[in-house]
């Protein structure tokens, strides 16, 4: 059978289901990752099944989000993670240790092995030839459990390289060129695969730039052959024994085919507020800015920040620019000083930051109001940064560092020097003793659980009857940071859903939380428009607004594993019919759905009533039974605690 990489994988781990676009299918997880800002949940969910031991090959909690400790709600959770970590069986790395993607392939990830993280970025892992998806924190915990995890199959889009990239054009602007191309929505429903000459000359961690910023395009996830590239940074890494060959077949085929010319690319740049406002960098050159920012889980490489330093090496930044250096894990930080490059980085000016996430998700680097900011992070969405009406672009290192020099957007190939060739070594300095292995007396650990760490809500089954206030319209391409924003001030209530709440689409409208507050019904309509709940994996996106009463959502789409979510905590979510209906209603309308269960079990078509107009609206369920079974339910965890009780 002639098959690409993504058919190969998928064959590998497949449990239920078969290989056709659109169908259920179930995988085997071998590896899970979690983070700090969604593995609390993930605890807490692992608690409430009673699970004693997870069942994966390898699980590994990082810490690397909630890093600023500004009181107690950080470190409290870190000490929780710990014990976790110990009682269930999983490796706990450091708060300091760096950013989990980036980390993960230094010392855990395997070509050809499956991985599923309660991180958007989770496929980051697909450079090495991994199988790895992103999902909510209640999937990752059942994986853990041993459960397979379901998603439709996904279309293969294949995408082949060709060419070498020039001089002043990196990794960055292979992913930022599809962007250009296909915005944040052109991945939906697809595994993106690359292929071709080009791919000889694409390092692992270029490869891990690209399949990182597959999220931003709204892909599955994206895969990477397992070839030389990644056995040099598997040996590099001490780990040569890991590898393996795993690559497509010759002839094989694709559902969707692309071309990229590597020689044909230039530096580009996403503009202000989406990572899809791609232009060249050319366009916007001269632009004054305040912020250049360097590092990431999308620019994590030892090369990203080699790069940059060669660049700023005897000069200076500019006296307005905060040049920040964000390093993305303490292996990379501690090589940059062995082979003298922080040496050169600081003495330029650069603003020297703790190995983690930082300024990405928002906690700290915030730029000044109203200033550019240039960023080699993933995402720019609206307010992100932690600065309101923030103008954040995206851009590769070279782009980044040439600007801090001269004070604008700056062109780098119109600086006066030399293209600063650098090749990684062969052989890096190794730290591993800022993990903790799982122990071997969990029935020892006792859980230590600080005054912000809440229980997770219980939640009602869905009504025979939904009726409810349309609480907030909103249009497209609405992410989860605009849902559940990030930062310093709310992400430490990751573990205490009743106060997170409160800040439920903040971003949008500061009064939805009074508002579910004052409303007595508590069954609330969402409206969305395209590409509803884009961008990060995080479920309080979606348990909050569930535990504030929002009971449906109905939007022209949904974003993968928002969707998904959604599912698993009980919102019903549909999608119009006619996306002319979407105009039709407004906010404070009265929406109806009768007879619900029989509704959404017989077919896929429901009818919802807008009693305040006396319109009646097509709308479109797209959930498989297991889903129907979760929503109807309440929750996925709900039909978890229903099975043990049932067992005992």
């Amino acid at each position: 059978m002639v098959e690409n990489l993504t058919q190969k994988l998928l064959r590998r781990h497949l449990l239920e289901g078969s290989l056709v676009h659109g169908s259920e299918i179930a995988l085997k997880i071998d590896q899970t990752l979690t983070q700090d800002a969604t593995g609390t949940m993930v605890m807490l969910e692992l608690e409430a099944m009673r699970l004693s031991r997870v069942k994966t090959e390898l699980s590994v909690q990082y810490i690397d989000h909630n890093l600023v400790q500004e009181d107690n709600k950080n470190p409290d959770d870190h000490l929780f993670l710990r014990s976790a970590c110990r009682k269930f069986g999983i490796w706990y790395s450091r708060p300091g240790n760096g950013i989990s993607h980036p980390v993960h392939a230094e010392r855990f990830g395997v070509p050809g092995k499956s991985l599923l993280g309660s991180d958007s970025h989770t496929p980051s892992a697909g450079a090495l030839g991994m199988l790895a998806f992103g999902a909510g924190g209640l999937e990752v915990a059942m994986a853990m459990a041993g459960e397979p995890f379901y998603l439709k199959m996904p279309k293969v889009w294949g995408v082949k390289l060709t060419g070498k990239l020039p001089e002043w054009v990196s990794a960055k602007d292979v992913i930022l060129e599809m962007l250009r191309r296909h915005d944040v929505d052109g991945g939906i429903g697809k595994i993106i695969e690359y292929y071709g000459p080009g791919l000889e000359n694409l390092t692992a961690m270029d490869r891990l730039v690209i399949a990182n910023m597959g999220a931003e395009l709204g892909a599955t996830t994206t895969v990477f052959p397992s070839d030389e590239m990644v056995k040099g940074f598997l040996k590099a890494q001490g780990r040569g024994d890991a590898w393996v060959k795993l690559s497509a077949d010759d002839g094989c085929k694709y559902d969707e085919y692309e071309e990229i010319n590597l020689s044909e690319l230039e530096p580009l740049i996403a503009c202000p507020s989406s990572p899809g406002n791609v232009v060249p960098v050319r366009e916007v050159a001269g632009r004054e800015i305040y912020q250049s920012y360097i590092g990431s889980s999308a620019n994590p490489g030892l090369r990203d920040f080699a790069i940059a330093a060669i660049i700023v090496n005897g000069k200076q930044v500019h006296d307005r620019v905060s040049f920040d250096i964000n390093p993305s894990t303490r292996q990379v930080l501690e090589n940059l000083i062995s082979l003298e490059l922080l040496e050169k980085l600081i003495h330029a000016g650069a603003r020297l930051h703790q190995a983690g996430c930082n300024g990405c998700i928002g906690m700290g680097q915030a730029p000044a109001t109203g200033c550019i900011s240039l960023r080699t992070v993933p995402r720019n969405f609206p307010g992100r940064s932690g600065t309101k009406d923030d103008q954040v672009y995206l851009c590769s290192p070279e782009t980044a560092a040439a600007s801090a020099l001269t004070g604008v957007i700056t062109d780098p190939r119109t600086l006066k020097m030399e293209y600063p060739h650098y090749n990684e070594p062969r052989a890096v300095l190794i730290n591993t003793k800022m993990f903790m292995p799982p122990t071997k007396e969990p029935e020892e650990v006792t859980l230590e659980t600080g005054p912000n760490i809440k229980p997770l809500p219980t939640f009602d089954p869905l009504p025979e009857k939904l009726e409810g206030t349309v609480l907030l319209k909103v249009g497209d391409d609405i992410s989860t940071d605009e849902i559940m924003p990030a930062g310093a001030k709310v992400l430490p209530y990751r573990s205490n859903i009743p106060e997170i709440s409160k800040f439920t689409f903040s971003p949008i409208d500061t009064t939805f939380y009074e508002r579910t507050i004052k409303n007595k019904k508590k069954c609330f309509f969402i409206i969305g428009g395209e590409n509803y709940g884009q961008g990060s994996s995080r479920e309080h996106a979606v348990i909050a607004p569930r535990y504030l009463g929002v009971r449906v959502v109905i939007a022209k789409n949904f974003a993968r594993i928002h969707w998904q979510n959604l599912c698993n905590f009980g919102i019903l979510p549909l999608t119009f019919q006619n996306p002319g209906a979407w105009e039709k209603i407004e906010q404070d309308d009265v929406l109806v759905i009768s007879d619900v269960t029989n509704t959404i079990k017989k077919g896929k078509s429901v009818k919802v009533y807008n009693r305040k107009k006396g319109d009646t609206y097509d709308t479109l369920h797209t959930m498989s039974d297991r889903q129907i079974e979760m929503v109807l339910a309440g929750s996925l965890v709900n039909i978890i605690r229903q099975k043990q009780d049932a067992m005992c």
